[in-house]
């Protein structure tokens, strides 16, 4: 019913920086929010970064704050994430999530298949 498309993993030396992008697309009224999740080999998944449609706020993990960047381009239901500085303990995949509203007041969470961030030493 909705979809979402990720782009932008890849392999990166630590101090480097990646871009990740998350489109929506399919039978949605309003998106509410938007984010990233990753989950390492044997760890449960995290919230890294969230940002609410209405306003812009944002929201971080404490272990990427000033290094990450959520933003989104709302007319496009897309959302994108700039990492920067990167560690090797960022390697993880990262999954994209919304928050969609229907009709009728029920509100669905999806996510994209996910996307490879690999930093190496």
């Amino acid at each position: 019913q909705v979809q979402l498309v990720e782009s932008g993993g890849g392999l990166v030396q630590a101090g480097g920086s990646l871009r990740l992008s998350c489109a929506a697309s399919g039978r949605i009224l309003s998106i509410n929010a938007m984010g990233w999740y990753r989950q390492a080999p044997g760890k449960q998944r995290e919230l890294v970064a969230r940002i609410i449609t209405s306003g812009g706020s944002t929201n971080y993990a404490d272990s990427v704050e000033g290094r990450f960047t959520i933003s989104r381009d709302n007319a496009k239901n897309t959302v994108y994430l700039q990492m920067s500085s990167l560690k090797p303990e960022d390697t993880a995949v990262y999954y994209c999530n919304a928050m969609v509203q229907y009709p009728i007041g029920l509100v669905r969470d999806y996510w994209g298949q996910g996307t490879q961030v690999t930093v190496s030493s």
